[in-house]
């Protein structure tokens, strides 16, 4: 029997860093200026979008110290709701993320065009250089898993430099002047908290990311809550800061039409210099959130198909015990669909392209908090501590503003991400099929049909 080779584990700081790495990718970066036409009132809709980022940690960090197994939201929504919606939550998401690492990787290389210019007319040349920085990470995730949790340690420190210059030492230099009509969109106060949320929503697509690779973790019953709670407590803090410094240094008018909100704050506050040093953090922050991020789309089908929910090849390792077909695979995905998409007669399509990799994210964070509810009541030796009512009602307000969530993204995105969910359904019947076919040995040699499910 072969034996399955070691693993080297990821610590506390490099799921903290992963964690915060895959959350502050490439959207805060450009979101002030998305924001900018809703006024100072954003500021509102980031505080809600936080508050429901943290609910939902504190679920993950909860079933994360229950059941530290490898596949995060997969792992938890199998346990609670069976086989079928556990392959639901595990299609979904891992659409979700490689999905999304082509927006990720897109924008990465729209901040080298910052340095690079020839990358902003070349869109062969763009294209090369991003798939280039797709698959170098998967060869850096696909050697171990501990190599890529370094490298994750190593972006996510130098790209909160930049984003720290502004949200802290930016804050020095905010002008009252700058912020503008408070609500500037001239809809209700609820319905311009509403539209903004869903936008702020992307940037905290992440913050599961310890829980997925439960078995790579250190004492996961520890680190995962901690990486997980702290994590997303000090992104959202980030962000908050970050965009009241970016309103108080950039004109209204002019941030509502900035393509480097954060470099031009940091123009305004402190010269031309760090205008350079934020476009690079950014360009740094897109290529550290990739790394992240393709680290996670192999772990969700290697989980899955351990189970027999996914094909059985996507269990193959490496020598470092990394699931290196479903890197692969999924990098190759990645790959068309971003030589399908990079053009610029194609940046709406680019732009639905992330909105259905946060709704079939959010569809696992549902499916996720109502699995603690379930599990609290079915498996209550496995959730140490007393506090279950609380759990509970935490776990039903993360469901709650999941579903808002859901339904903010749009009658439009809803609808095509539902025909997407469903369209793993064959897949899923073919697996079953496949299974209730392969024949059983008996004890004596013998060969024998399947037994019926009852």
């Amino acid at each position: 029997m072969r034996t399955q080779p070691a693993r080297r584990r990821l610590g506390l700081w490099m799921a903290s860093a992963l964690v915060v790495g895959n959350m502050i990718g490439s959207g805060v970066f450009l979101l002030p200026s998305s924001l900018a036409k809703y006024g100072p009132i954003s500021l509102v809709a980031w505080v809600f979008t936080a508050a429901g980022a943290i609910l939902l940690a504190l679920v993950f960090a909860r079933l994360a110290r229950a059941y530290p197994k490898t596949g995060g939201p997969y792992a938890y929504a199998r346990r609670a709701f069976g086989d079928f919606v556990g392959f639901q939550t595990a299609w979904g998401y891992w659409i979700a993320v490689w999905a999304g690492n082509a927006a990720i990787a897109v924008a990465f290389v729209g901040y080298l065009a910052h340095f690079w210019h020839v990358l902003g007319d070349d869109k062969v040349l763009a294209a090369c250089v991003g798939v280039a920085a797709i698959w170098l990470l998967t060869a850096v995730n696909a050697y171990g898993v501990r190599e890529s949790g370094a490298l994750q340690v190593l972006t996510t420190v130098i790209k909160l430099v930049p984003l720290l210059l502004i949200a802290v030492g930016g804050l020095f230099f905010v002008k009252s002047g700058n912020f503008g009509e408070f609500n500037a969109s001239g809809d209700s106060a609820f319905g311009a908290v509403t539209a903004a949320a869903a936008l702020t929503l992307w940037s905290f697509i992440g913050l599961e990311s310890a829980t997925v690779p439960a078995e790579d973790v250190q004492d996961p019953q520890k680190n995962i809550p901690r990486a997980t709670v702290a994590g997303t407590a000090v992104t959202a803090l980030i962000y908050i800061l970050g965009t009241v410094a970016v309103l108080g240094l950039v004109p209204a008018a002019a941030l509502a039409t900035s393509t480097a909100p954060f470099a031009d704050a940091a123009d305004a506050a402190f010269g031309g210099w760090a205008a350079d040093l934020v476009a690079a953090g950014a360009a740094i922050s897109a290529f550290g959130a990739l790394n992240g991020w393709i680290l996670l789309q192999g772990q969700i089908p290697f989980a899955a198909a351990r189970d027999g929910l996914f094909p059985r090849a996507f269990t193959r390792t490496g020598r470092g015990g990394t699931p290196v077909v479903g890197l692969v695979v999924s990098s190759v995905l990645v790959t068309g669909l971003m030589l399908m998409n990079y053009n610029s007669s194609l940046v709406d399509q680019f732009t639905f392209i992330i909105l259905l990799a946060t709704l079939t994210t959010l569809i696992p964070y549902a499916y996720a908090a109502m699995a603690e509810l379930v599990l609290l009541a079915t498996d209550r030796a496995a959730f140490s501590g007393g506090r279950l009512a609380r759990s509970g009602v935490i776990a039903l307000l993360a469901f709650g503003y999941t579903v808002w969530a859901i339904g903010g993204a749009g009658y439009e995105v809803v609808y095509k991400g539902t025909l997407l969910i469903f369209a793993g359904m064959p897949v899923y019947a073919w697996l079953r099929y496949r299974e209730n076919r392969a024949p059983i040995k008996a004890v004596g040699g013998e060969t024998q049909p399947p037994a019926r499910a009852a």
